[in-house]
Parts: C-alpha cells; structure tokens; sequence
C-alpha cells in the first residue's frame, strides 16, 4: 500500500515534469514565430514613399509614388523597383539603401548622374525627409513615414 502511494506520486510528477516541458516548448515556438513573423513585416513594410514632382518632357505622371523599401533601385531597366521612363536615366541609375535606421543615395555610375537637392552626388549620402533626387529629367520627392 506504501509503495502504491510512492508510485502514484512519481506519476503525477512526472506527468507534471512533462506537462512542464510541452508548455515551454510551445512557448518558445509561439516567440520563434512571432520573432519570424516581424521580421517578414519589418522587411516588406512601406518605409516612406518617393513621390514624382516634375517630369520634363517625359511619359510619367505627376504625383505618381513609389513605395520605399530596404532596397530600392532606380533606373530604365525593367528590373528595377522604380521604372523610370526617360530616355536620360540609365539601366541602372541609382539606388536607396536603408542602413542602420537611415536612407543612403548612391549613383551606380550613371552618364548623367544624379543629383540631391540640385548637386551632384559622387559618393553615397544620407537622404533627409523633403529631399529632392533629380534623375534625368525626373524629380522625386522623398517622403518618410
């Protein structure tokens, strides 16, 4: 009878040992997927916008915005995030990186090059909110949210 009791109570504590153990697992895999989960949202989510705000002489409309993403390429090229529709832009003209919480411009060694706020960039520079890169005939406005 003694040892009925003993084993009864082993059982309920293992099972209580091994109750235990599958709650922390799912718990632990309940934040893995959370942690996945915002990271995803963190990598696909709208950053800000590049707003067109002049064109001369060219097919894009006016007002027209691009979503901002970690990596955004600027250029003619089908390939690129922004398709920018003028003869004076290259393949692959510029790009905006998002590096430790801050917007870089860089030139990918354009004809025409580009330019912030009316100068030429020749090596890669932060962008503040209200910029303005001029890519050919295209302006766009940067607008962060």
């Amino acid at each position: 009878m003694q040892y009925d009791a003993i084993l009864l109570a082993l059982r309920l504590l293992a099972s209580t040992f091994l109750l235990l153990f599958f709650g922390a697992l799912i718990v632990m895999l309940w934040r893995d997927l959370r942690t996945a989960r915002d990271e995803v949202e963190t990598r696909t989510r709208k950053r800000g916008r590049l707003v067109v705000i002049g064109v001369e002489n060219g097919n894009m409309p006016s007002d027209k915005s691009y979503p901002l993403l970690p990596l955004t390429s600027l250029g003619r090229a089908p390939t690129n995030t922004v398709i920018l529709e003028d003869s004076f832009a290259s393949g692959e003209h510029a790009l905006i990186t998002l590096r430790d919480g801050q917007w870089w411009l860089e030139d990918r060694g354009s004809s025409n090059g580009t330019l912030l706020n009316g100068y030429r960039v020749e090596e890669p520079v932060v962008l503040s909110a209200g910029d303005i890169i001029s890519i050919g005939r295209v302006a766009l406005k940067l607008e962060l949210d």
